[in-house]
């Protein structure tokens, strides 16, 4: 439309003509901006009405530059007033209808506000074609309610073309659907199946063409047999491709076949002139029975009877993900605590389970979805052209399914429950494994928010940015232990008011890089903890430690202590503790000097392990320190059911000691509980003397931080002399 229809609305004529020069599906939103400049609106949209009249979706929707709210916050008001209950008389309009205040039938009080605020008043409403029910709709801000004939009727010619277009694209993208259907049903083909495209060249396959033939995407179909059947091979096949028959035959010998065995060929014309053509090769005399079963075996799960990963795998690869209109979606799907079913009622009453949620899962996804059983208790779902919002109804529909589910062995109840992750393909060179991993991640998540539940992969979400960042790291972690490129570092523990010649350690865990950088512990520590890898890093720490003191004995002897963490996971390890108390045993002479820590919430939320640790070590003569202390809420109430020598008062109480009186009162009554209790404390995060000397006044017996002294390598140490800290106190 040209310029001049800044003077008025363009006529009937002039909207045609600017309609029937833009494509109406890729240039939709120019379209909608010229429409809405060109006759007045400061709004468009376009809606879908359903066979139940509501929802009503928005298929596309233009605000202009004046709009107060951003486009997803108007989609999402529009949304909400379309679907009002007051609204839904207009969803079976016949004729143009006018709201000359929409405020005043919508009775969403949050709605009416938006709606004010954005200050929407009029709405002209028209019935469109297609055939699904559409309806273009305008708005105007405080609007007189009065929309002349002229911007009615170019609307109304718009949002017919509009609509029609919009459907159009509807339905191919239904055909892309169903096209993808068939070809999982061709894949499930006991026999080879290819498809072949109008060049001659292999387009898709599946596992047993992959297998039998060595077929190769882009390959030219003549090159699966010999060069003497070249000829009768391409011949049957023009057959189809000229339209002379719908499916021709020919028995030719494929290179691969043992022992120059015949096959038969088969060709299909799958969507008219110019389309794929299919072909599909069957032995000649192989019994059906042999290769159906051979085939079945190959790509489905005996138990369940679903696809296997194999199938599921090849299947993503037939669906060409980068050419769906709409986003692939890969699910992955672990039952909660599928475990405890196996142990407390058998291995059959799993088994029955894995059945019941292979055939639930198929029930609760749509038809063209293809659930497969990964391994295990691991499941998969290949959504193959889907909207995120009905990816992630699937996804919540199967976690609410599953809750509800009942599963009865032998009189014994058992709940259910799944965990889900979601990961959408985002680019084509994303691969059914790269899917996979993300889902798995994700899966990984939503077990750790507590089962049943779903999470969706997103690069930028910082939940999933530290979870790839710990499980490199784990990586990392197993690389080291293998490659001996963790160091073993040192921190002085000092008094605060008393003189004691032998050095307090506490013993320190790094990990360097191959280029030998060090990593930060903030990194690789959480890694070990949520990957399950705490112990071998406890256990190293520990052997490393005992061999550098039976190498440095007489240094080692010169020492007060040398203080080692624990990990939650080592105490409740019993494997662990056996290990520990055996390697102890035979280091009678260093045992003397040694202090376990562990922090108050591994104590306080493993009371009865933390309790068994204390009576494995303490009778060999070790010490106990309880780290963090403070961090928790019930840290008196638990402290008189562990017998520790040391308390460590956790860092928050110490950073901002010298202005906050709360820290203050909290120091001095763990000081207090100390003193009546008879064990020491030892104040972590010193970072300056000012600090050491509130602590001191407090009653605080030990310090320990960067104020004091940084983290050394062990292998540095050559004196077990303390550093008489103290006298810095006292100047």
């Amino acid at each position: 439309m040209s310029s001049d229809t800044q003077q008025g609305s363009p006529s009937l004529e002039q909207t045609l003509a600017y309609l029937c020069e833009h494509d109406l599906e890729e240039e939709l939103q120019l379209v909608l901006q010229q429409l809405a400049a060109s006759n007045q609106c400061d709004g468009l949209f376009l809606l879908r009405v359903g066979k139940g009249r509501l929802p009503v979706q928005i298929e596309a929707m233009y605000q202009s530059d004046a709009a107060i709210f951003s486009k997803r916050d108007a989609e999402m008001l529009l949304s909400r007033v379309a679907n009002n209950r007051h609204m839904q008389s207009y969803t079976s309009l016949r004729e143009p209808a006018i709201v000359e205040d929409v405020t005043a039938v919508i009775d969403d009080e949050d709605s009416r506000l938006r709606l004010n605020q954005a200050k929407i008043r009029s709405v002209l409403l028209l019935p469109v074609g297609g055939d699904k029910h559409y309806i273009f709709g305008a708005y105007r801000y405080d609007s007189d309610g009065i929309w002349p004939e002229v911007i009615r009727q170019n609307l109304l010619l718009a949002g017919s073309l509009l609509g029609l277009a919009q459907e159009a694209a509807r339905q191919r993208l239904n055909a892309k659907s169903n096209e993808l259907v068939c070809i999982e049903h061709l894949y499930r083909l006991p026999i080879p199946c290819v498809h072949i495209g109008i060049d001659d060249r292999v387009i898709r396959y599946n596992q047993t063409a992959a297998e039998q033939l060595h077929v190769q995407t882009l390959q030219k179909v003549e090159n699966l047999v010999p060069k003497r059947e070249q000829k009768c091979l391409l011949d049957t096949m023009a057959l189809v491709r000229d339209q002379v028959l719908e499916q021709s035959s020919c028995e030719v010998v494929l290179k691969y076949a043992p022992d120059d065995a015949q096959a038969r060929v088969t060709f299909l014309c799958l969507s008219g002139e110019d389309g794929p053509i299919l072909m599909l090769v069957e032995p000649v005399g192989e019994p059906a029975v042999e290769n159906e079963e051979r085939s079945v075996s190959l790509n489905f799960d005996a138990l369940t009877g679903l696809p296997n990963r194999t199938y599921f795998e090849a299947l993503y690869d037939l669906t060409n993900p980068c050419e769906c209109e709409r986003s692939t979606f890969v699910g992955f799907i672990n039952l909660d605590r599928f475990q405890v079913v196996n142990n407390v009622s058998g291995h059959r009453a799993g088994d029955q389970l894995l059945c019941q949620l292979a055939a639930r899962l198929s029930q609760l996804v749509r038809k063209e979805d293809v659930v497969a059983r990964l391994s295990g208790d691991e499941f998969g779902i290949l959504m193959p052209n889907i909207d995120v919002q009905i990816a992630e109804q699937v996804a919540e529909r199967i976690c609410q399914a599953m809750a509800s589910h009942e599963f009865s062995w032998e009189g014994r109840s058992h709940s259910v429950s799944v965990s889900m992750g979601l990961a959408r393909c985002d680019n084509e060179a994303d691969s059914v494994s790269d899917l996979l991993r993300r889902a798995s991640a994700a899966c990984c998540l939503a077990k750790e928010k507590g089962g049943n539940a779903w999470y969706f992969y997103s690069a930028q979400d910082p939940v999933v940015e530290k979870l790839n960042t710990e499980m490199s790291a784990s990586v990392d972690i197993v690389g080291a232990l293998a490659n001996d490129r963790f160091e073993l570092f040192y921190q002085p523990i000092e008094p605060l008011s008393v003189n004691d010649d032998g050095l307090h350690l506490e013993i320190l865990l790094r990990m360097r890089s191959p280029e030998g950088a060090l990593i930060p512990p903030g990194i690789f520590l959480p890694a070990a903890e949520r990957f399950n890898l705490a112990s071998k890093l406890d256990r190293w720490v520990i052997d490393r430690l005992l061999r550098w003191g039976s190498d440095h004995l007489e240094l080692w002897q010169s020492l007060s202590m040398v203080s080692v963490n624990l990990s939650a996971l080592s105490i409740s390890d019993s494997e662990f503790i056996n290990w520990l108390e055996m390697r102890l045993l035979g280091e009678p002479e260093l045992v003397g000097k040694l202090c376990f820590e562990i922090t108050e919430t591994a104590a306080v939320s493993q009371l009865d392990h933390a309790t068994g640790l204390i009576n494995t070590v303490k009778p060999l003569g070790c010490k106990l320190a309880l780290d963090d202390f403070g961090s928790g809420f019930s840290s008196f109430a638990y402290l008189k059911l562990l017998d520790v020598d040391y308390v460590k008062i956790d860092g928050q109480f110490i950073q901002h000691l010298c202005g906050d009186r709360a820290d203050q009162a909290i120091v001095s009554a763990i000081c207090q509980l100390g003193r009546d209790m008879e064990f020491e404390i030892v104040a972590e995060f010193v970072e300056s003397v000012e600090v050491a000397r509130h602590l001191l006044k407090l009653g605080v017996e030990y310090g320990q931080g960067y104020g004091i002294a940084r983290p050394e390598p062990l292998s540095d140490l050559t004196s077990g002399e303390g550093l008489h800290w103290y006298r810095v106190l006292q100047g």
